[in-house]
């Protein structure tokens, strides 16, 4: 099921994505009738509700979608979406130089060598400003970072809490996953004291859905294709095959310290190809177009905008 948010005349909803038209699911619930939901109900208008709510919820809106009549049946080119987690609770989890090549070009282009392998996964994170919808404008401020890039990455949201969740459990506790794009800003990054948060923190740069795919539409979320295009040429294509910890190691690795809980997202790294790496560098610039893909999922599609002096 590909569920997302979307505003419409009334406020932001709930809806189920079933081709090119979406099913507004607070109009299923007051026409069908059906017990168990009603048109008010918080889970069919905020997906953290809907992933706290648990599998029965979770079922109810698939009955409420396969049953919709059809005057809650939407074409999707008529609604705005909205990142799928508007907000999340607490700050994207983020995994660093997760694609063996990509590691190797980073290092690389601050003079550094690779070492032979990771020895663990480097965590960092991303405040919840930065996160904005699946074709928002990028803002862009020279005299705040002028060294922007991209980084495609599988978005991963969790829908059971746990604490020394095993690897062999790991999937069992993701509700779904989406398209994320962990723009960063390698001027700021790359400053003394290592600023990786400051870095991947601007407002507003980070992108996300366009919609979840929930986790039984994708068991292997290791089998993947990413790719990223700026103003149409390729810059990144790669799978997550290649990612040096999987999904289920990430999760394993995170919980172990620290309790993960529901409605938390994680990024789980991005292939070579950014553009800070390149010979010469390439950053974006305002006017550029960035489309990022996943196979099974769908693509973002943002274009960067100077705000400079817009307050």
């Amino acid at each position: 099921m590909r569920l997302a948010t979307f505003r419409d005349a009334v406020g932001v909803q709930l809806g189920v994505v079933r081709g090119e038209g979406i099913v507004h699911l607070p109009r299923a619930a007051a026409r069908t009738g059906q017990s168990g939901a009603t048109a008010d109900d918080a889970t069919l208008r905020d997906m953290l509700a809907l992933i706290d709510a648990g599998p029965a919820a979770l079922a109810h809106v698939r009955e409420l979608a396969d049953t919709a009549p059809a005057g809650a049946m939407l074409p999707l080119s008529s609604v705005t979406l909205l990142a799928p987690i508007p907000r999340p609770r607490r700050n994207i989890f983020c995994i660093g130089r997760n694609y063996a090549e990509h590691a190797a070009e980073s290092l690389r282009a601050q003079g550094q060598q690779a070492p032979a392998g990771a020895p663990r996964p480097n965590f960092f994170t991303k405040a919840t400003t930065t996160v904005s919808g699946p074709y928002d404008d990028i803002p862009f401020d020279a005299s705040v970072s002028a060294q922007m890039d991209w980084e495609v990455e599988l978005g991963v949201i969790v829908g059971r809490s746990g604490r020394h969740i095993a690897k062999e459990q790991a999937l069992e506790h993701v509700w779904g996953y989406l398209v994320l794009n962990d723009v960063s800003a390698r001027d700021l990054q790359h400053a003394p004291g290592v600023q990786w948060f400051l870095g991947k923190s601007l407002d507003g740069s980070c992108p996300t859905g366009p919609w979840i795919v929930t986790a039984d539409e994708l068991p292997n979320p290791q089998t993947l294709r990413l790719s990223l295009r700026v103003n149409g040429e390729l810059k990144q294509d790669d799978t997550t095959a290649h990612m040096i910890f999987d999904v289920a190691t990430q999760i394993a690795a995170l919980s172990h310290s620290l309790t993960l809980e529901a409605g938390d997202m994680l990024a789980t790294g991005t292939p070579s190809g950014v553009g800070f790496a390149r010979t010469p560098p390439e950053f974006l610039a305002p006017g550029d177009v960035m489309e990022s893909a996943i196979e099974g999922i769908s693509a973002l599609r943002n274009r960067v905008v100077d705000v400079k002096g817009q307050g």
